[in-house]
């Protein structure tokens, strides 16, 4: 397999450089895309352009609001055939994944069913609701053995499963899924995190019935999120939010709700993170499907060959059958925090990685992991110069150690006397700072 030797697509960053604690710079080596992925170069030179037409959508009469509410409007459509929805489906604006599937789980007419592997974001939700978590299998033919059997003896309204995890990277056959839910009269629902930034998908082929998924983690971070699908039960229930823009009439005694998307959106909505995620898939449907596939493939394999040749690293994997897996790879080493890794990863060789349980504790648990792991990351900004970075690194720790001395400061490992000098807009903390289970 060719090395991917350089990125797909420029991104704002990519030629960043960050302060090393030994006085130097060095470039930048973000190996963080499924935490939060940078914004394509077009993507930021579009919303510097939307900037002086920004104003209220479907709020007001002048130039700038008609533009602005079109450009809003126009979004739906392009992220409607980039996802290959049904000309019925609803195209839901919100500002997250998170918020997304929490919206989801508002309106299911019925009990859910999801597996053990989730995000967080796709398990907590239907917690609140008649959510019934099915263990899965050690393989994936076994788990979905599993989900039929459950569905076959109590069929229920929605199963929702992740597209690809965010922890391995690991896919699961959504068409296959979605024959096995529609079988028992189960509609299928896809948390798109880390799927939709990777490859494409086509909700009417795959047989998908809701799919969310983030700007933030699809090169469009201004904090806009989408939520996809069938738009009967969407108009059947609440809205999700209650307040302006949700509402056709309303009394002191009554109100009423309008249907399709704007039931869902109420409070001005974020137009310039919604164009932005239009115009990040725009860009990513220009990509050739193959040379897209072939070149986070090429990384993938790199990164995983990599690290299966240093002694006491160990990567993590869900299923030994699972196919055609995203950039995204997990790994513990044998008796070392990874949260001190992470710290001399950034400290000493200006690499960005993510250490954590990644807002997955039941996964992780189920991997054997009990400490923190890391993960890295790639995207249609990354090459193997990135990959090689981290190996190279990773291997310096393991012959040599750290060349600094770190210290353990509310539960992350930093630098001592750290003296790297930050941008006046982002003062240091007096500590580490509270820390998210997020991405």
């Amino acid at each position: 397999m060719p090395p991917a030797d350089a990125p797909l697509l420029p991104v704002v960053g990519g030629d960043l450089s960050v302060p090393l604690v030994d006085g130097r710079t060095a470039r930048y080596v973000n190996l963080d895309y499924a935490a939060s992925s940078p914004a394509l170069a077009v993507v930021a030179s579009h919303v510097n352009t939307v900037l002086p037409l920004y104003a209220s959508v479907h709020r007001g009469a002048g130039y700038a609001s008609q533009v602005s509410t079109s450009a809003y409007e126009h979004a739906r459509d392009v992220i409607a055939e980039f996802v290959g929805a049904r000309p019925d489906d609803q195209v839901i604006f919100t500002r997250n994944t998170t918020d997304a599937l929490n919206l989801l789980a508002g309106v299911v007419p019925g009990d859910t069913v999801v597996l053990d592997i989730e995000h967080h974001a796709n398990l907590l939700p239907w917690t609140r609701t008649a959510g019934r978590v099915i263990v899965a299998g050690a393989t994936v033919a076994e788990t979905l053995g599993r989900i039929e059997t459950e569905l076959a003896a109590r069929p229920a309204a929605l199963l929702t499963v992740t597209g690809a995890s965010n922890v391995t990277g690991e896919t699961l056959p959504l068409r296959r899924l979605a024959t096995i839910a529609h079988r028992y009269g189960t509609r299928l629902a896809v948390d798109g995190a880390q799927l939709v930034p990777h490859r494409r998908i086509d909700l009417a082929f795959d047989g998908v019935d809701y799919l969310a998924f983030s700007g933030h983690k699809t090169y469009a971070p201004f904090g806009a999120g989408v939520l996809v699908g069938r738009g009967d039960w969407l108009d059947a229930a609440e809205p999700y939010l209650f307040g302006g823009g949700a509402v056709g009439r309303v009394s002191l005694t009554e109100a009423v709700w309008r249907t399709g998307a704007a039931r869902h959106e109420a409070g001005s909505p974020n137009v310039l993170g919604v164009t932005a995620l239009a115009r990040s898939v725009q860009e990513l449907a220009l990509l050739d499907e193959k040379a897209w596939g072939a070149h986070e493939s090429a990384l993938r394999h790199q990164l995983v060959d990599g690290l299966t040749a240093l002694p006491g690293v160990r990567v993590l994997q869900i299923f030994p059958d699972s196919v055609e897996p995203v950039g995204v790879v997990s790994f513990a080493v044998d008796g070392v925090d990874s949260r001190l890794l992470a710290s001399y990863l950034s400290a000493e060789w200006g690499i960005g990685v993510r250490d954590g349980w990644f807002c997955a504790h039941p996964l992780l648990e189920r991997l054997g992991v009990s400490e923190p792991a890391l993960r890295a990351s790639v995207g249609v900004g990354s090459s193997a110069a990135d990959v090689s970075a981290l190996l190279v690194a990773l291997a310096r720790f393991l012959h040599e150690g750290a060349s600094w001395e770190y210290e353990l400061v509310d539960g992350q490992w930093t630098v001592a006397n750290d003296s790297r000098p930050r941008p006046d807009w982002a003062p240091a903390l007096s500590g580490a700072g509270p820390r998210s289970c997020g991405g």
